[in-house]
């Protein structure tokens, strides 16, 4: 009977196909909705969280910052000093004290590595990098910053004892510094200095910049040097030139990352750096910790709220379209109201009748289901192929999207049915 009734449902609506296909477009469009948008969000939110979950969700992040102009002179009673009317020297951010106190006193600290960002011109034959970053570290600075070499190695112990002029270059620096030519073994100039390159990283993150990273930029392009070589090379001075004036920077170190033994303690850790620093950066203006397990907590917290409201925009379109469901149907039961009392006069019963006009809504709105399906997956898949919007399909989507739709389609059928099945057969035969 089911059968029979699936394949009269069938023929009644190829008899209005232009109808039929009208009154799926709600749901073709509602599920099609459903599917993009939280292909995109989901996408866009689960490249936020990855990116937030390379910085080490074990990490303490602690960062210099520079104090507004306003804290100048505040400064320069705190070590900064006026050279003349036209030339200053600020000092500011983290110190080697600081460092070797953190690194001493917090118990649940399992490495503690520090860092220095300075800004040079990288050349190597006729090919230049201007202002290149070159950061200053310790080998264990991979470790905590999730980096892989591609070929080489990274910086070791030796280098620093030696304070070896030997740098690693990004995937994006080498790159940009020696073309097509082998980077290993080969010498870079970093301002006046000449540095052998004995190590290559990997392509970090798809070559995107990482949240809170030192400088706010791609960490492709970094050069890394030991720690010891920036501080004999370069020191700790950098001159910034304005218009009638020369400006003077002293900072010691721009970075201290902090691994925690447990994750559970990573907050308490931030805390106790925090009262630490406090007592030699009295104003606590000069740096900033970044905790970045307490980022991706907020950043799936809202992962889940953005899912939420984009499923609940597009589950209005869903809507929208059982409601056309249900216009559609009330419609066809007013055209066959004589097709209905001639199958009552031959022995269907109410059930039957029901049946079937519930099967039609099901059919309609499950073939919508269908093709918005394939329309939902088609634009992620277009989106990301035109633009560098990153989209991820989710499977359950698709198929809380459809049985969404199919279960729309049956509740919106049910009023139409059952006027079908209550109709007087007598009076449903004298329609004309």
């Amino acid at each position: 009977m089911w059968l029979k009734i699936f394949q009269l449902s069938v023929r009644n609506l190829m008899l209005n196909k232009l109808r039929s296909l009208l009154t799926m477009l709600g749901t073709i469009l509602g599920v099609s909705s459903v599917i993009a948008m939280l292909a995109i969000g989901e996408g866009s939110k689960r490249h936020a969280v990855e990116q937030i979950r390379q910085l080490g969700a074990a990490n303490v992040i602690i960062r210099s910052v520079k104090p507004g102009q306003d804290d100048s002179a505040a400064s320069s009673s705190n070590g900064a000093s006026s050279q003349s009317q036209s030339s200053r020297v600020l000092e500011y951010g983290l110190r080697y004290d600081d460092f070797e106190r953190l690194k001493a006193t917090l118990p649940t600290v399992r490495r503690a590595v520090p860092s220095i960002l300075l800004r040079k011109d990288a050349q190597h034959g006729k090919l230049r990098v201007t202002n290149a970053r070159v950061l200053g570290t310790t080998p264990e600075y991979r470790f905590v910053k999730n980096l892989a070499v591609r070929r080489g190695r990274f910086l070791t112990g030796p280098d620093m004892a030696n304070m070896s002029n030997v740098a690693v270059l990004g995937a994006g620096a080498a790159e940009r510094l020696f073309s097509f030519e082998d980077p290993l073994e080969q010498t870079v100039l970093l301002g006046s200095g000449a540095y052998r390159v004995v190590g290559i990283l990997d392509t970090q993150d798809s070559g995107s910049a990482r949240p809170g990273a030192m400088g706010g930029s791609d960490f492709n392009n970094d050069i890394y040097i030991p720690l010891s070589a920036a501080r004999s090379r370069f020191g700790e001075l950098q001159m910034i030139v304005r218009t009638g004036s020369r400006d003077y920077e002293r900072v010691q170190l721009s970075e201290i990352t902090l691994t925690v033994h447990d994750e559970t303690l990573v907050s308490q850790t931030a805390a106790m750096a925090r009262k630490l620093l406090r007592r030699n950066h009295p104003t606590g203006d000069d740096y900033e910790i970044q905790v970045p397990l307490e980022l991706l907590r907020q950043a799936e917290r809202e992962k889940r709220i953005w899912n939420l409201v984009l499923g609940s925009i597009a589950g209005i379109s869903l809507l929208v379209g059982g409601i056309g469901i249900m216009n559609i149907m009330l419609a066809t039961v007013s055209e066959r109201t004589r097709e209905i009392g001639i199958r009552r006069a031959l022995g269907a019963t109410r059930t039957h009748i029901v049946a079937q006009f519930l099967v039609e809504s099901t059919v309609l709105s499950a073939s919508g289901g269908l093709l918005g399906i394939f329309l939902g997956i088609a634009i992620p898949i277009a989106v990301t192929s035109m633009s560098e919007i990153e989209t991820a399909i989710s499977w359950l989507a698709i198929l809380i999207a459809f049985m969404t739709s199919v279960g729309i389609g049956m509740v919106f059928g049910v009023y139409p049915a059952r006027r079908a099945a209550l109709m007087d057969p007598i009076e449903a035969l004298r329609h004309e």
